[in-house]
């Protein structure tokens, strides 16, 4: 698959760039993909969520009343779960929510995704550039060019590239990374992928190494 590269002013530049069919051309395993968004998802939660138990809620451990002979329900403490004020009976605890997928997996549910937004027609290459400064309006500038300023899209830069990043961060429908934090869910999330034609290869070469 051959997509035509295009420069910041949304015109093309007579080059194009040969997609491998190993990376944006694959079957797509849908179960692959729900792995990965989940364990993308699970990883962001902080898990730091916590209720006091009984021995951490402080209060009286004295007998309310005597076991047998009051006609109500028996009692231990004030500090019951059953009373009001009393402790969380089993409440939250910190956990860890993460979990670990295998490479070749999440290897199967990137390429999947790609191939989605491939067939789709979702994908955009653009020419290398770079931003002097932090310059919000020029970054939009390169969107409404491209005709992408209404949709939420995805920017991959071969490395990490503190103008470009600063430039986009304040607009919320935009979003940058570098090739090798690519992921599942980031690439399903945006309406269009804008990928620098320097950074294709790093791509296909991350997603294609058995190591």
């Amino acid at each position: 698959m051959e997509i035509a590269v295009l420069n910041t002013s949304g015109t093309e530049t007579g080059k194009k760039v040969k997609l491998s069919e190993t990376v944006f051309g694959v079957e797509p395993n849908d179960h692959a993909i729900y792995l990965d968004v989940k364990q993308y998802l699970a990883n962001q939660r902080t898990g730091t969520h916590k209720a006091k138990e009984k021995s951490e809620v402080s209060g009286s451990t004295k007998k309310l009343h005597k076991q047998k002979g009051t006609g109500g329900a028996r009692k231990g403490s004030i500090k019951s779960g059953t009373m009001v004020g009393g402790a969380r009976i089993h409440g939250p605890r910190p956990r860890d929510y993460s979990f670990k997928l295998n490479k070749k997996l999440k290897q199967l549910a990137r390429k999947s995704a790609l191939t989605y937004k491939a067939k789709e027609n979702n994908i955009t290459v653009l020419e290398s550039f770079n931003i002097d400064g932090p310059k919000t309006k020029q970054y939009l500038s390169i969107l409404n060019n491209l005709k992408l300023n209404t949709e939420k899209t995805l920017l991959v830069i071969p490395d990490y590239n503190d103008n470009i990043y600063r430039s986009s961060r304040n607009l919320p429908k935009a979003k940058v990374m570098t090739a090798k934090d690519l992921n599942t869910y980031e690439i399903l999330a945006a309406n269009r992928l804008i990928l620098v034609d320097s950074s294709v290869s790093v791509i296909e070469e991350i997603l294609n190494s058995a190591k």
